[in-house]
């Protein structure tokens, strides 16, 4: 077996602030512990969590690690004790509890799926994050079906590019909304029956008329704000609305009784605190119903660009122009 480094140079938040503070920096490599398995990382993903633990505002759960990086793939370097389904030299992705910014990074073995043949590096690392977020919030809290109208705003971010094109394979009709025609031409590319640009449009008219006036049965919202009375507005009734961030503001009003009378259900959720075994039972139905789709071309990884991992700060500049479209990947030598 290679001799693994006892030091590697990884990518630490060093206080708290803009993309500056994301400075290289030597730290140990890690050791897998029971259940764990190390990964020698090719490409990690990045993501707004990233972005919102850089600027002090998402803080790892304790125990995690304290490099940002939540979504990796690469090859297995090592294994710790009780893991059965991986070996070294096994091409991996995982979603990680912190520290994909670095060559080596810890991911729990249940959390850890075959790389897909077919995808490089790069795509792998863009999927579990995103799929992840997805299967939970879309088809497993928010219950949609085929034939159901779904709407995700936005639908150029990774998480939107994710959700139109694993929505459309389930069967479901889909509305997307982004700010812009280039954004609105890609939703409508990846699937999407109906896009549109809030910049321009009122999503709530536009969702009114494309269905007829009885609205959507399930939305995926990242903006929250003004958007959460926007969003009951549009629901069907037995609508759901599932949040699962507040990039227009934490707090909002509501109108209760409208809410009420459409018996609209308003939830969310967050990824990154859940349980080991909660994201083990996401892994299992991911690899079961999502990796097929993978297989057979229906789920595509859109790329935006690429960073060598020592220009972590120049793909979080690039991330908070929000002029991206699909995923930011940092890379690696492997990748």
């Amino acid at each position: 077996m290679t001799t693994l480094p006892a030091t590697m140079t990884a990518i630490v938040i060093d206080g708290k602030g803009g993309p500056e503070v994301l400075v290289p920096a030597e730290v140990p490599v890690p050791t897998p512990g029971p259940g764990q398995v190390l990964v020698a990382v090719a490409a990690a993903g990045v993501n707004r969590p990233d972005v919102q633990q850089r600027m002090g505002a998402y803080p790892p759960p304790p125990g995690h690690s304290p490099l940002p990086g939540l979504e990796i793939a690469g090859v297995v370097a090592a294994i710790g004790a009780g893991v059965m389904r991986w070996k070294a030299g096994d091409r991996v992705c995982a979603l990680v509890n912190g520290g994909g910014y670095a060559p080596f990074c810890i991911a729990e073995d249940v959390q850890t799926l075959p790389a897909p043949s077919g995808l490089s590096m790069i795509e792998a690392a863009g999927l579990p994050e995103t799929v992840f977020t997805v299967w939970n919030n879309v088809f497993e809290r928010g219950r949609l079906g085929p034939g159901e109208w779904f709407l995700v705003h936005g639908g150029t971010s990774g998480i939107g590019t994710t959700a139109i094109q694993l929505a459309k394979a389930f069967g479901a009709r889909v509305i997307a909304t982004a700010g812009g025609a280039a954004k609105v031409e890609a939703c409508r590319a990846l699937g999407a029956d109906v896009a549109i640009d809030y910049r321009s449009q009122d999503f709530v008219k536009e969702v009114r008329a494309a269905t007829g006036g009885r609205g959507v049965d399930v939305i995926l919202d990242m903006v929250g704000g003004d958007y959460t009375e926007r969003n009951i507005v549009a629901a069907a009734e037995d609508g759901r609305i599932v949040q699962i961030a507040a990039l227009g503001g934490a707090e909002a009003k509501i109108n209760v009784a409208r809410l009420m009378m459409k018996r609209v259900t308003l939830t969310g959720s967050t990824l990154r605190p859940r349980t080991r075994e909660v994201k083990a039972g996401f892994a299992r139905a991911i690899e079961d119903r999502v990796w097929p789709l993978v297989a057979a071309g229906k789920l595509k990884v859109l790329v935006d660009s690429t960073f060598p991992l020592a220009q972590a700060s120049e793909a979080h500049r690039r991330m908070e122009t929000s002029q991206h479209v699909g995923k930011i990947i940092l890379t690696l030598p492997g990748a």
